[in-house]
């Protein structure tokens, strides 16, 4: 993923990365989560409620293990707006990750202080350009989910 990476922090690949989305959602369904995130690793499918809509919505994304959690960064490519599924775990927490063929329910809970950037330190390991994504976001502070497995009733 060396490569991946430096390109990562381009301009015109954060514009690709966004227009491949879509088919990256499909390839990520069709294996039931074993190829998302454009090939990269580690990644998994995110579903979450629409708060708006009702609507599941599917969004691949690479990931960091904290101990049994997976935690995830809201960055839109670096775009000044956050992405639609922050909004929804906001709303609903409860949610479904797809890793290498498995659902697993999860809640999520958005990380603050301390352990949000000791969780950031882990994304950053995971994709480094995450950085310039902050940097472009033009302000916005990217949001940082922890997601725990949890049963279906939680």
């Amino acid at each position: 993923m060396p490569v991946l990476s430096r390109l990562g922090h381009k301009r015109w690949f954060a514009r690709l990365g966004r227009a491949l989305v879509p088919a990256d959602r499909l390839v990520g369904r069709l294996t039931r989560g074993r190829f998302v995130a454009l090939g990269a690793r580690p990644s998994l499918l995110l579903s979450t409620t629409g708060r708006r809509s009702g609507v599941r919505r599917t969004s691949p994304l690479l990931y960091a293990r904290d101990g049994d959690s997976f935690v995830v960064i809201g960055s839109n490519w670096g775009q000044r707006t956050h992405p639609a599924w922050t909004g929804n775990l906001l709303a609903d927490p409860a949610a479904t990750l797809t890793i290498a063929g498995r659902e697993i329910p999860v809640r999520a809970a958005l990380v603050t202080g301390a352990d949000r950037e000791r969780l950031r330190g882990l994304l950053l390991a995971v994709w480094p350009p995450y950085e310039t994504y902050e940097r472009r976001a033009g302000g916005r502070r990217l949001r940082i989910f922890r997601l725990r497995p949890s049963r279906e009733g939680d």
